[in-house]
């Protein structure tokens, strides 16, 4: 009973781990679409999508800073694929239903 009572505590300690390492890992492609984004002319292009993912990015951030990493990664998520909606408009090649 104890042994289970050890490797379950251990276990929980493993696993409230993972959420800076997910955030991270979602955080880096978020800031790499926004980036992207940003310089092929999305803030001209594709205010809309642009802006929304930069919102998010910073959300995820603010998130981050109050260890909430799991409302952190979902908003890093929904910036990276706004990021890259954006990139793609201002590059022409948004062939997506209208929003």
């Amino acid at each position: 009973m104890l042994r289970t009572a050890i490797i379950l505590g251990c276990f929980s300690l493993a696993a409230s781990g993972c959420g800076p390492v997910l955030y991270v890992v979602n955080l880096s492609g978020a800031q790499h679409a926004v980036e992207e984004a940003r310089q092929s002319g999305a803030p001209q292009r594709a205010t809309y999508e642009y802006h929304f993912a930069l919102e998010h990015l910073r959300k995820a951030q603010e998130f981050a800073g109050t260890a909430e990493y799991q409302d952190a990664v979902d908003m890093a998520s929904v910036a990276e694929e706004y990021g890259n909606r954006a990139r793609d408009i201002a590059q022409g090649r948004d062939h997506a239903a209208p929003r």
